[in-house]
């Protein structure tokens, strides 16, 4: 040993720090001591010597000692001594011996970390140093209840790091693991099967936690070991002996699960399951009603899925092979297992229900491949969907008011409920579609006196039919006429027997939402629309008591309305008299809660938009009913814009900015009713927008609360376009001209695809205000992005990479839209700037989706500038920066040729290579091989072979050579 007095050696002063109540000084000398005994040679000796000898009682000085012996094995292992090596080994067989001889064991946080440097160690000296590592510790240990805890701790620690599929591993490691395994396969794993069938048989009375400790490690080690050394009648019937201790039969059920789940042949899998279902079904663990224990039935419910599943997978193999008899024989125990399967189905605990669905799942597809159903089958179907409906209904406990984890859990199980509804209409959708309707209609006759689960199960069963039997479209009420008669019965009672009226909210949402789920209903039997209508508007819909009622019903009757808007016709003024209060925009000075959210106001306003635009009333009346919808939202923008400025509160200035905001985004909303110019013009409303535009625009130059003012008049802006068309010219110019002042890389972003979208819309008609804007808009990008920022300010730097990209785009539009003369218009210094930053672009960022736009941008300005009468100066351009920025940025060393996106990169790199050679032809040839191939050090017959595919007329031959080129160039 490297010490002599440990005490000397080990600064008492640092291991104070080591308790979690100490004072920071004394935290940091503890850290700085770590990390003083973790680098050295060999002061973490004094560690292993003060757990060899017990030196210390304080726990964290333990943990501590065991961190510092284990960053040396993971770390440092192979830059240890030989006797350094076996230290280790011998301070973890004496720490381990004085287990055995002190009368408590130590904390169970202790004892983990000593299990994981044992573990560590194993892993690092099984193969090599220590292959007698388990007959070592078995001999100490022997069956001394502290030596077992810490062999069984350590036995998890080691699957931990050589078997769990959840680990990521490098390969070099994965290909130790399986050695480790197959050593250990055979070398030790029957004495370690012994050891444990001995633990189990010893200590399942006296310490039933060491127990269920061993069970876990068979559990864990029972997939790769081999399954004869488990399931065999010795071991099977000690775990089965288990199954009845109160203590162990959880873990004891897990341990089952797992030998099921392993991997085998279909016929051998068969036989072991169903010889573990007769000793269960004797033992009476089938008898589930008698069982009170819900934890345990929960367990007992998976085990009987893995058992279910295991069978299923035997039969889809067998069933593949041609093995008929076998195949045959394992349908039946499958079937035999169905009574059990409904049983934990219809378990009034959902978590005992949700474990038992694969099966369930499972059994059905099996089902759906047989050619055709026995009457038995036919019923076992029936009894699912009996238990799916049942299982499907809320409880009383269920809070829809404030819905908590319990709830969310409930909702989850839900979804799996409705893949097993979804899977019973693929196997028997006659069946599916009768028992729903003999549920919804007894349901709908009583629905006054029905507890409201039962009513809202009953809704919902006819609107899960709605996905369960699909349509195309949503055209449930045409073609298959059972079908189509089942669902129209169900439909028109649902809308004429009042259950709207019920009082409860999940009621109130299932109905709204199974009447715009099946809205094709009303197109035929439009009669209906009426009474509809007037629930969605009055207490029942739009005006009901509950907010989440209100809100979710705010969206359905927007859908409901834009499906059906042509049978609108009578009821339009009337709707949108009824709706007027719920179109009013909140003030933020109100105090008055509103009933709909702004955000719920969005889909109002577009309900009301469809509703005046596709009506039959003529355009005089469509202009006045647009202008009574606008005008209030533009007199309290006026009003409110005018306070905003004057506004010294914070506070006060963004809920006036939220709802100026707010008012912008209803308008925008209006005109998604209109396709395009034509309809806006022909419903007389071209004058109502042009309005709205005059009223929105000096928003832009509010000097307060700008980012929001903006970002709303801008998509306002790009809704104008579409509707509008050149309409919106006139304004585009002042808006842009507020809108680059003080502007931020966000704002930039969002400018730069208003400023493409009018490009690419209106092309040559805009080019004298591209011309007018292009410099200013990429002056404004240019200080954007050389503002400084701070080195790991990662949003800072994504925000900048966006709007390089934002910019790119912006330069393609226009070179794209064939307008040569926006930046050929620009003077020679800043046409020179610019395509300078597209070169950048192409070689100097690593970002292959703004490498590739700027290698398509330079490929356009080559094919316009760059032949006999292209702009002067530039074919010296190409040979000095564009040639070079093909072979530079490919070259680069963050330019990686296995990714998808830099491959298209690379492709677009030579499309550039190909356009330079149609436009300067024998010249650029030359150029590569005399110049510049020849700067690279390429030799002289890849040059010739390069311009040879250059010069060949497929641009796939050089797309194909490129990257074999630059794979080469980069070995």
């Amino acid at each position: 040993m490297a010490c002599q007095s440990v005490a000397a050696i080990m600064d008492e002063q640092a291991l104070l720090g080591l308790n979690p109540n100490a004072d920071a000084r004394y935290r940091q000398r503890a850290m700085a001591y770590f990390e003083q005994l973790k680098e050295s040679q060999d002061a973490w000796e004094v560690c292993a010597e003060a757990l060899a000898k017990g030196i210390y009682y304080d726990d964290h000085v333990k943990f501590f000692c065991f961190q510092v012996l284990e960053h040396q094995i993971k770390f440092r292992h192979a830059g240890l001594t030989a006797v350094q090596q076996h230290l280790i080994r011998e301070t973890l067989m004496k720490w381990l011996q004085c287990q055995l001889m002190n009368a408590q064991p130590e904390k169970p946080f202790i004892r983990n970390k000593a299990a994981q440097v044992f573990a560590l160690t194993f892993v690092m000296e099984y193969l090599t140093l220590w292959p007698k590592f388990f007959f070592d510790i078995l001999s100490l240990v022997g069956l001394n209840p502290h030596g077992v805890d810490v062999y069984l701790r350590t036995l998890m620690a080691i699957d931990a790091e050589v078997v769990d599929r959840d680990i990521l591993h490098a390969p070099e490691e994965t290909r130790r693991n399986t050695l480790i395994k197959d050593t250990m396969r055979e070398q030790c794993i029957p004495n370690l099967v012994e050891s444990w069938f001995q633990i189990l048989q010893t200590y399942q009375q006296s310490h039933p936690e060491l127990t269920c400790q061993c069970l876990d490690v068979v559990g864990a080690y029972v997939s790769w070991i081999d399954l004869n050394l488990i399931a065999n009648d010795r071991f099977v019937n000690l775990l089965l002996s288990q199954m009845s201790v109160e203590e162990l039969r959880e873990e004891a059920c897990d341990c089952l699960f797992e030998i099921v789940n392993k991997g085998m042949d279909p016929v051998d899998k068969t036989k072991l399951v169903e010889s573990l279902c007769q000793v269960l079904q004797s033992a009476g663990f089938f008898n589930v009603e008698q069982e009170e224990d819900v934890d345990f039935l929960a367990k007992f419910s998976r085990l009987v899925n893995g058992m279910g599943q295991s069978l299923v997978l035997s039969w889809t193999k067998l069933a593949k092979s041609g093995n008929v008899k076998e195949a045959s024989e394992t349908l039946q125990a499958i079937e035999a297992k169905v009574p059990l399967l409904l049983q934990l189905l219809v378990h009034e605990d959902d978590d005992i229900s949700a474990n038992i669905v694969g099966f369930c799942y499972e059994y059905l597809h099996v089902l759906k491949q047989l050619p055709q159903l026995t009457d038995q089958q036919k019923t076992n179907i029936e009894a699912i969907m009996l238990a799916v409906m049942k299982k499907l209904t809320y409880d009383d406990e269920y809070n829809f008011e404030n819905e908590g984890e319990d709830e969310a859990m409930f909702v989850e199980y839900r979804k799996q409920l409705k893949m097993l509804l979804d899977r019973l209409a693929q196997v028997s959708p006659e069946l599916l579609l009768e028992a729903v309707r003999r549920v919804f209609t007894n349901t709908m006759q009583n629905w006054q006196t029905a507890p409201f689960m039962e009513v809202e199960v009953a809704i919902r069963l006819l609107y899960m039919l709605g996905e369960a039997l699909p349509a195309s479209h949503g055209a449930h009420f045409s073609g298959d006429t059972a079908k189509t008669s089942a669902l129209q019965d169900m439909m028109r009672t649902l809308v004429s027997c009042s259950v709207s009226s019920y009082q409860h909210s999940s009621v109130s949402l299932e109905f709204f939402e199974t009447v715009v789920r099946y809205d094709k209903f009303f197109i035929v039997e439009p009669q209906h629309i009426p009474n509809v209508l007037m629930a969605f508007l009055d207490q029942r819909g739009l005006r009901h008591s509950s907010p989440k009622v209100r809100s979710r019903v705010a969206y359905l009757f927007s859908r409901f309305i834009k499906t059906l808007h042509k049978h609108m016709n009578a009821f339009i003024e009337d709707i949108l008299t009824r709706i007027q209060d719920l179109l009013e925009l909140t003030p933020p000075e109100n105090g008055f809660p509103a009933l709909l959210t702004s955000d719920d106001q969005l889909f109002m306003f577009e309900a009301a938009g469809v509703l005046i635009v596709n009506g039959e009333s003529p355009a005089e009346r469509k202009q006045a009913l647009m202008k009574s919808l606008l005008t209030p939202l533009m007199d309290a923008f006026r009003l409110l814009l005018a306070k905003l400025p004057q506004e010294t509160e914070e506070e006060r200035q963004t809920a006036l900015a939220d709802c100026l905001s707010h008012a912008v985004g209803f308008a925008s909303r209006t005109s998604k009713a209109f396709s395009n110019k034509q309809t806006v013009k022909q419903c007389g409303c071209t004058e109502v927008y042009r309005e709205c535009l005059q009223t929105f625009l000096p928003a832009l130059s509010c000097p307060v609360q700008r980012g929001v003012l903006r970002s709303s008049v801008r998509s306002f802006l790009h809704r104008m376009i579409i509707c509008m068309e050149e309409e919106v010219l006139p304004f585009i110019p002042a808006a842009s001209e507020h809108m680059l002042k003080d502007c931020e890389a966000k704002d930039l972003q969002e400018f730069i695809p208003l400023i493409s979208q009018i490009t690419a819309k209106f092309k040559r008609q805009v080019s004298p205000f591209l011309q007018q804007v292009f410099m200013p808009l990429v002056l404004a990008i240019f200080e954007v992005l050389a503002r400084p920022a701070e080195d790991n300010d990662q949003a800072a730097a994504l925000e900048k990479q966006m709007l390089r990209r934002s910019y790119f785009s912006f330069i393609q539009t226009i070179t794209g839209s064939g307008m040569n003369e926006v930046m050929a218009n620009q003077g020679a210094e800043n046409i020179e700037r610019v395509v300078f930053t597209i070169i950048q672009g192409a070689v100097d960022f690593p970002d292959p989706i703004a490498q590739k736009t700027c290698f398509i941008i330079l490929s356009k300005l080559v094919e316009l500038w760059g032949g006999k009468d292209g702009m002067v100066g530039f074919p010296d351009f190409i040979y000095k920066h564009i040639v070079p920025a093909c072979f530079l940025a490919p070259l680069k060393p963050t330019f990686d040729l296995s990714d998808a996106q830099t491959v298209l990169t690379l492709s677009e790199c030579a499309v550039t290579l190909k356009m330079i050679h149609l436009k300067r032809g024998l010249e650029f040839i030359q150029f590569l091989q005399q110049e510049y191939l020849p700067s690279l050090q390429v030799s002289p017959e890849i040059s010739q072979e390069l311009c040879q595919v250059v010069q060949q007329p497929d641009i796939k031959v050089l797309k194909n050579y490129i990257k074999a080129f630059f794979q080469r160039a980069k070995l």
